[in-house]
């Protein structure tokens, strides 16, 4: 029932204290190779061996895009863009994918995928969700568990999924991260719970607790929807993960914290690190008859038999057969199709796109040529990067590829009026973040940014921009000077798929999975609203055609 952080471990560690399971927070790596991940996998599973019972450890990690901790492992667009896609085969075709690069390397289990309907674009975690409707979570959601964990999750394939964060995490007031989502029961069930039904229905084989508060009282002490309504009522047979640290959150001290937590149905807790206090805490709680002997033998059960599920009592050691096809060119261009598809063209003045292939392209903006910004959060590191943090295309070295035209570039965009192009690209945006670093009361386009565009508007040529961000931004300070306008979300290591459809390789056909407002004052706006008018609705996106 524990999981502990994998810096936490020593030689003895697992073995000693008879440890569940095994995680790599955000950004925890042993190495950059996919054998240094081997290697460490198989060496906690002999010490697991040297136990009494022989059981094996189970390791998760947070591959939410690709096996992201992993340089050289094909990152592919975050779910806000897939959402956009509407696409459940390719969203299955991009789980299953990760599972085989994360299976490489050892790993069993990811903490994907993140099922939330976001109603409040603030919050740092948008682009973790599908869209900000039940129905996309339901259709994408059960998709990518069918991905991960495919026919039979035995297979060395295959990888354990994890349905999160239960429950209503999107719904927090004011979009804030581990906040308070204020809902009746009746809502509550009619907006975030569907997504989890669907999961339950594909077998997902784990759900993890969120972090926020439903009408004043956190989600890893709620009995009645852990236990009543999640195992009981809709009949979940995997087992129940706490997030990172989250049961500390619980009022009181640590021991009834602990004791809260366990009875309300929290199977496994993420220490992540003072794993002994966790042990001694709630062995004390069994033998003072606070906890019971059954509970411990129901979340022990529910364990098991996701380890069963997994084979990992035949086979429980790397299948280091399947390293070379992690980042393969076939991966990579699934990722690139995800790419093309998750685009959605917000405006397109004159028919300016496509450009044909022979036009002289100016690009600039500071998300043009850095892989780091293009990936956005979850990306070799928990925060993601800058620069060529992992092996991929920038969105500048697609064009450059797929161009016949002359491309140039500045970064500013001042050197657009000499270069002797025909059109101006600016591509901007957010830059990386993740969780609650990511919450922003203020979603306008940085001055730099605004810029940028107005720099290369002044030049008198056609001027398109490219936002390459987590959620919509307010964008109205640059509307009428762009003749069109892209929204690539978070497009991962494949930016060719971009210039693809730039240039007319592909026609879009990603549509808006979530509202994209006007200003920030109409901020939260979802569609259903009494008041609904943003400068894009929800499902807009032109094309070509």
């Amino acid at each position: 029932m524990t999981q502990i952080e994998r810096s936490s471990i020593d030689r003895t560690t697992i073995k000693d204290y008879f440890l569940g399971s095994v995680l790599s927070g955000g950004g925890s790596s042993p190495g950059d190779s996919p054998e240094d991940w081997a290697d460490m996998y198989d060496g906690f599973q002999e010490q697991a061996l040297a136990t009494r019972l022989k059981i094996p450890i189970i390791y998760g990690v947070d591959a939410v895009h690709g096996h992201n901790n992993l340089k050289g492992a094909v990152i592919f667009p975050h779910n806000i863009g897939l959402g956009s896609t509407r696409n459940p085969n390719l969203v299955k075709e991009v789980a299953r994918i990760t599972a085989l690069e994360t299976a490489a390397t050892g790993i069993d289990w990811t903490f994907s995928p993140a099922i939330p309907v976001v109603l409040d674009e603030r919050w740092g975690r948008t682009y973790e969700s599908f869209g900000e409707t039940p129905e996309l979570a339901q259709l994408l959601g059960k998709a990518a568990i069918q991905g991960y964990q495919g026919n039979d999750l035995s297979k060395n394939e295959t990888i354990a999924a994890c349905a999160k964060h239960f429950i209503g995490d999107g719904g927090t007031l004011n979009g804030r991260d581990q906040g308070n989502t204020i809902a009746s029961e009746a809502e509550l069930r009619a907006i975030h719970l569907p997504g989890f039904i669907d999961a339950i229905e594909a077998n997902v084989a784990t759900v993890m607790a969120s972090y926020s508060s439903w009408n004043g009282g956190k989600l890893h002490g709620s009995s009645y929807l852990l236990t009543d309504v999640l195992k009981n009522e809709l009949g979940f047979k995997g087992f129940v993960i706490s997030d990172w640290g989250a049961i500390d959150q619980l009022p009181g001290d640590y021991s009834s914290d602990v004791e809260k937590a366990i009875n309300s149905g929290i199977d496994m807790v993420m220490v992540p690190h003072d794993y002994e206090l966790f042990i001694s805490t709630l062995t004390q709680l069994v033998n003072n008859g606070r906890v019971t002997e059954e509970r411990i033998d129901d979340a022990v059960s529910r364990i098991l038999k996701v380890k069963f599920d997994l084979g990992l009592f035949e086979e429980l050691m790397t299948s280091r057969s399947l390293i070379n096809e992690i980042g393969s060119q076939a991966h990579r261009d699934v990722a690139r199709q995800a790419v093309r598809e998750s685009l959605v063209l917000l405006k397109n003045e004159s028919s300016l796109l496509p450009l044909s292939k022979n036009t002289a392209i100016h690009l600039s903006g500071k998300n043009a040529d850095d892989l780091g910004h293009q990936m956005g959060g979850w990306s070799i590191w928990w925060q993601g990067g800058s620069g060529d943090i992992t092996e991929g295309t920038t969105i500048l070295e697609g064009f450059e590829s797929h161009s016949t035209g002359s491309i140039s570039y500045s970064r500013t965009g001042n050197g657009a009026s000499n270069s002797g192009a025909d059109v101006a690209i600016a591509v901007i945006g957010e830059t990386p973040y993740a969780e609650g670093a990511g919450d922003s009361d203020d979603l306008r386009l940085s001055s730099g940014d605004i810029q940028v565009v107005k720099t290369l508007k002044a030049t008198g040529k056609p001027v398109i921009v490219i936002i390459v961000s987590g959620r919509p931004l307010i964008i109205d300070e640059i509307l009428d000077d762009a003749d069109a306008i892209v929204a690539a979300w978070l497009p991962g290591t494949e930016g060719d798929g971009v210039a693809e459809v730039i240039l007319g390789d592909y026609s879009p056909k990603g549509i808006l999975p979530i509202s994209w407002p006007r200003t920030n004052s109409q901020i939260p706006i979802n569609v259903g609203d009494s008041d609904y008018n943003p400068l894009y609705e929800y499902g807009f996106g032109l094309t070509y055609d």
